[in-house]
């Protein structure tokens, strides 16, 4: 009886229409279909972030990635590409390739490498190059069917992709790899890729031909070697070339004219990096955000009083705290964000 009678009751407010369903319940499909999706957009200026932040992380798969994000409360990102391209089939390597990036950063930070870690990097390299070799021809076997996978993941989630970070833009990658990243990215819904400054004018106006013909803009990042024109070249070879700014390197550069820069090139901005970095008289460290030198909140502020339509992407770069773990840290940056836009 008690399943007869709810089944009645619902049948009777189905049967008798919108008309008495007060005004609060008629938005109910539009709240349900957002239910339990992340919303990072503050009085419209979209926080995202890069999943490089959430590199300590365990689980590193696609689908750990995207809980990661969801759990963080960011609908935006800058996706790295090994996770993406690892669900697609990419060969995994069988050497550990963050531990190139740590010794790579540690050297354009200027710190010296011990002989031991000299010859670790060395060795590495080697292997990188050639692994490179094996990814290559993957890559010009693959099936794209799988990034199509991947883009419903996300948008089954409530993220969008609009930055897509693969390892396949150098002057080591041949055309079709680039052609294959620029695809790859199409279809996970970027509007560009990113890659760091390759400090090549050569370079710089490949990629930027390349993504003229893949319709695929092109954000260069820089670190400490940024300066306010820093990216001329590239802009002036190809109206696809554009910025993937970082603020927290460029103070810790010691420019003191980062608000003009971008007030300057905010069309050109394809995305921007944030994070807080002391400048070189306080020693350049990365800090939990509010207690560096970059003015991150005056940053925000302006983008979202001048209507600048480029995100803001999230960068996890200090130490993470012991008993805490990336996601809670990057909960922390947003939460910045959220009450430095309201």
């Amino acid at each position: 009886m008690k399943n007869r009678r709810e089944f009645l009751i619902k049948s009777a407010l189905g049967a008798t229409g919108f008309a008495l369903t007060p005004a609060w319940l008629k938005g109910a499909p539009a709240i349900i279909k957002s239910l339990n999706k992340p919303d990072s957009n503050f009085n419209g200026v979209q926080i995202g972030c890069i999943t490089y932040s959430f590199r300590s992380m365990q689980d590193q798969s696609l689908e750990a990635n995207i809980q990661y994000i969801k759990d963080s409360g960011i609908s935006a990102v800058e996706m790295m590409g090994e996770p993406v391209e690892y669900f697609a089939g990419m060969p995994v390597p069988g050497f550990n390739r963050m531990r190139a990036f740590q010794l790579g950063a540690k050297q354009r930070r200027g710190e010296e490498l011990t002989d031991s870690e000299n010859a670790e990097l060395t060795d590495i390299r080697q292997q990188l190059e050639a692994y490179g070799k094996v990814v290559a021809e993957w890559r010009s076997k693959t099936d794209l069917k799988k990034f199509e996978t991947a883009a419903k993941m996300f948008k089954d989630a409530g993220i969008e992709v609009y930055a897509f970070k693969p390892n396949a833009f150098g002057a080591n990658h041949s055309d079709a790899e680039v052609a294959y990243g620029m695809k790859a990215a199409k279809i996970l819904g970027a509007s560009h890729v990113t890659l760091e400054h390759p400090s090549d004018d050569a370079q710089t106006l490949r990629l930027g031909k390349l993504g003229e013909v893949n319709k695929m803009k092109v954000g260069y990042h820089g670190h400490e070697q940024q300066t306010f024109t820093f990216w001329d070249t590239a802009l002036s070879q190809s109206n696809s070339n554009g910025l993937n700014f970082d603020t927290g390197h460029y103070i810790a550069a010691g420019h003191t004219d980062m608000m003009e820069l971008i007030q300057k090139q905010h069309s050109k901005i394809w995305s921007m990096h944030i994070k807080d970095r002391q400048t070189p008289a306080n020693g350049k460290g990365n800090l939990p955000w509010g207690t560096g030198d970059t003015p991150l909140g005056d940053v925000l502020r302006m983008m979202r009083d001048k209507k600048y339509k480029f995100p803001a992407t999230i960068e996890l770069e200090y130490q993470v705290p012991e008993g805490s773990d990336a996601v809670k840290e990057v909960q922390k940056c947003l939460e910045f964000c959220r009450k430095a836009l309201s």
